[in-house]
């Protein structure tokens, strides 16, 4: 059975344009117009607001001056390595202008990790953050790679760090601006090209052995951008303007990265096309991000689950009134539980808060929450988003009907490419126009998506499917808990049993620290809580364990590979103690 998108129509997607083409200049029926004194983005250190103009000039100066100092052309790939900046956006487009290649990378990385990034995109410069700087030189120490073709990023005026002696995007820009050299016409695209003209190699979050590159073209991120605007009736006067969800000269934040592709499409991309504002973090604290809420008015927090879990459970947030400011906040990457969900509507009463659902291999967002609800139903991804198919595979391999479960497949106008160098993993993921998601999902009879987890993690007990994200909602309800992740540990009896890892608040910890033994009580506490609330297959056999923080990937998610192979090894370490007491 074959679900289509209940949203609205889906607009015209132009397919001959450039990402900075259609941002800076596409009058399309979904945009808004812009106000002049709505600053495209707000510096989150200084409050520096920077307009279109601005932008403009620093991407066609960064243009030129990548072109004369690196001859970057056609189909370069230049990567970036670094943190939020508001100089990321800009570089961003002057690649795309010179009609190269962008490729994302976590700025965390090791060495190692670069490395690998480096050699897969074969990239010709690397654009780095001030902070990255030394790790990006000895990887490109290590594959050989020029140290001169390594530039930075210029810091905040309002930084107290030291300045880097080495080549800054300012510089380039200016250089760029002044130069003699002939100026450049900016390529114009075919009817039809954008959809095969690259734009990004987003790397994706490697759960499933090593990142692969996904190729996505300008056509995807625009076909997105469009997709979002029509689901959520941007620019359309459907209801009272206060009640509207995205208007023009509101604020959001940009606390997830910009090289991950949430951050990139909705956070960055999808905000300035609805003319709105955008503060840009360069590093997540979650403290400071509601000092800033207060002191930029931001209504907008685009989140991951982990930082919702902080909203919900930090106790900064009490001295905040953050109900006079946030009127929305968005959730994807992983899904939230019912309590968690609750908890959140708690908090902020009046607020817009829905869950999207996508990948990057969907050029993000494939489902959100309907607009015809201010709250998304707890637990669901919503709808899916206008242009958008989709499928339920049954592990028998028929097609699953509404409320049976399978492997969700995705067909959407925001489709990768597929991945670059890697045929066999194109083959087995990308078939026939569809995207195989390796979700394990339900789609109810009102069209709403429900993610109940990946299928390599759902846990089977006693023959019975036990979805983690389930069983951590559950940890997260108790009072002593501020993060959770749950794995499944082989049994010889149940096949598989839960194990919790734990977070636990700094109230609790203290309590732990000042009396080992109230470790032991607290334990007992959450597994108690679980069997009180779920069925027997799903309590705690495989106990607790606790943590001073849980493991997540750049785009929220938590790892739970690297706590299963901990679990592992606490269950062999305990068998050989075991043992040696016989």
């Amino acid at each position: 059975m074959d679900v289509y998108s209940p949203s609205a129509p889906l607009p015209n997607i132009p397919d001959d344009l450039t990402i900075p083409q259609f941002i800076f200049d596409c009058q399309h029926e979904s945009r808004p117009t812009r106000r002049a004194d709505i600053p495209w983005f707000i510096e989150d250190e200084t409050g520096r607001k920077i307009g279109e103009d601005e932008l403009r000039n620093r991407t066609s100066g960064l243009a030129l001056g990548l072109r004369s100092k690196f001859g970057i052309k056609e189909d370069d790939v230049v990567l970036i390595f670094s943190r939020n900046h508001v100089d990321y956006p800009v570089a961003i487009w002057a690649v795309h202008r010179l009609g190269g290649v962008i490729s994302g990378a976590n700025p965390d990385f090791a060495s190692n990790e670069l490395v690998y990034q480096l050699e897969q995109t074969k990239a010709s410069i690397i654009i780095v953050h001030p902070d990255s700087l030394e790790t990006a030189l000895a990887a490109a120490k290590t594959v050989g790679f020029p140290s001169e073709r390594v530039v930075v990023f210029d810091r905040s005026s309002g930084s107290r760090s030291g300045i880097v002696d080495r080549l800054t995007i300012g510089d380039l820009v200016k250089q760029g601006l002044t130069t003699h050299d002939s100026p450049f016409v900016e390529k114009r695209l075919k009817p039809g090209e954008a959809k095969t003209k690259l734009a990004f190699l987003s790397f994706s979050s490697g759960t499933t052995g090593k990142p692969k590159a996904v190729a996505i073209p300008h056509f995807a991120v625009i076909a997105n951008v469009i997709q979002i605007a029509a689901h959520n009736n941007v620019n359309k006067d459907y209801c009272a303007f206060e009640d509207q969800r995205y208007r023009p000269g509101d604020v959001a934040i940009a606390v997830l990265p910009f090289y991950h592709i949430y951050g990139l499409v909705i956070n960055l991309h999808f905000i300035l096309f609805s003319a709105m504002s955008l503060v840009v973090v360069p590093k997540f604290n979650f403290v400071e991000m509601l000092n800033s809420i207060v002191r930029y008015h931001i209504s907008h927090l685009l989140l991951v689950p982990p930082q919702v879990v902080l909203l919900c459970k930090h106790p900064a947030v009490k001295n905040y009134d953050l109900r006079k400011y946030v009127r929305l906040i968005m959730c994807g990457a992983a899904p939230l539980s019912h309590e968690l969900n609750q908890q959140l509507f708690e908090l902020l009463p009046d607020a817009h808060i829905g869950q999207a659902y996508g990948m990057t291999e969907t050029c993000t967002a494939t489902s959100m929450w309907p607009i015809t609800q201010k709250r998304g139903n707890s637990g669901s991804a919503g709808q899916l988003l206008p242009g958008t198919i989709a499928r339920v595979l049954k592990t028998d391999g028929t097609l699953a009907g509404y409320d049976e479960v399978g492997e969700l497949l995705i067909k959407t106008p925001s489709v990768a490419l597929g991945y670059a160098n890697n045929v066999q993993a194109t083959k087995e993921t990308f078939i026939d126009g569809w995207v195989r998601t390796g979700d394990e999902v339900k789609i109810d009879k009102n069209g709403e998506l429900w993610i109940l987890d990946r299928l390599k993690e759902i846990m089977k007990v006693k023959g019975f499917q036990v979805a983690p994200a389930e069983l951590e909602g559950c940890i997260l309800d108790h009072k002593d808990v501020s993060n959770a992740c749950v794995v499944g540990i082989p049994d010889d009896y149940s096949g598989e049993v839960p194990l919790a890892f734990v977070v636990l608040t700094s109230d609790a910890a203290r309590s732990v620290k000042d009396d080992p033994s109230a470790a032991e009580k607290i334990k007992a506490s959450i597994i108690k809580h679980v069997a009180d609330n779920k069925v027997s297959y799903k309590h705690l056999a495989g106990g607790v364990e606790f943590r001073t923080s849980i493991p997540i990937s750049p785009s929220g998610k938590l790892l739970r590979r690297i706590l299963r192979d901990e679990a592992k090894a606490l269950k062999a370490g305990k068998a050989i103690k075991a043992k040696a007491k016989l």
